[in-house]
């Protein structure tokens, strides 16, 4: 085994089905998977140095074989695109979006159950502003910087997917992504895999299993609510819609998928 680059990177959504995605693929023969699948390298560690980072992949001394990594901060994290633009320019990029409204209640019970968010669901999203008001300038202004608010308390902040994805597209050509429905991942896993294959430019296989990882029970949240922030994230997913020229099932229902 040698140390090697990775091929391509899955950058989030957080609480989309990552885990899922990047266990599917590693199922692959032609990929070998990192030595986990959340490195936070051009997040969280990127003080370590590329070095540390490219140590965390082994690959077969082979061109058949690709390998990669999957954390789901980096959609997010306003400094990782630029990050990873200047060590791999030509990484193929794997987004997972899903129903922003269902990701960021998701998310609100993660972080429950991590024992971190001690407010209740309304309470949260309404702090949100307040615990995120700075803290983006921070970052942008000292790399060094950690936040724990940009990073646990970002419920509707990261269903925003237009303001992230602009900022991708800002260092990488559209061409480089494949932008998965989370919604396609859950239903169909299989088709929906080997579409990313394709896209890694490697050949069909069938998945040995495919159930769901890192699935999170929490109860459903009333009505009232659901459609409030459905109509929050409306005028977003409009944009989302427009800006990439695709529908998305979550931008033209007020129903939960999932």
């Amino acid at each position: 085994m040698i140390f090697t680059q990775p091929n391509f990177i899955i950058i989030g959504t957080q609480r989309g089905g990552t885990t899922s995605l990047y266990n599917y693929l590693i199922q692959h023969p032609q990929i070998v998977p990192s030595s986990q699948k959340e490195i936070h390298f051009f997040d969280l560690q990127y003080q370590k140095g590329i070095d540390w980072y490219e140590a965390q992949f082994a690959s077969k001394n082979s061109v058949e074989f690709l390998t990669g990594e999957a954390s789901p901060y980096y959609i997010f994290h306003p400094l990782v695109p630029e990050r990873i633009k200047q060590h791999y320019p030509q990484i193929k990029i794997i987004v997972l979006l899903r129903n922003p409204v269902d990701r960021a209640i998701s998310h609100y019970y993660h972080e429950v159950r991590c024992k971190i968010e001690t407010l209740c669901l309304e309470e949260a999203f309404a702090s949100e502003s307040t615990r995120l008001t700075g803290e983006t300038e921070k970052i942008i202004s000292n790399p060094d910087y950690y936040s724990f608010n940009h990073q646990r308390y970002t419920y509707l902040s990261r269903g925003i997917y237009i303001d992230q994805l602009q900022n991708w597209i800002k260092y990488f050509p559209i061409e480089q992504f494949l932008i998965i429905e989370s919604e396609s991942l859950y239903k169909n896993p299989e088709s929906t895999v080997n579409q990313t294959f394709a896209f890694l430019g490697l050949p069909y296989y069938q998945l040995s299993q495919s159930c769901k990882y890192n699935a999170g029970n929490y109860p459903i949240a009333n009505e009232h609510i659901y459609q409030y922030f459905t109509n929050y994230f409306e005028p977003y997913n409009q944009h989302l819609t427009a800006y990439l020229g695709r529908e998305f099932i979550w931008a033209s229902t007020n129903k939960s998928c999932c």
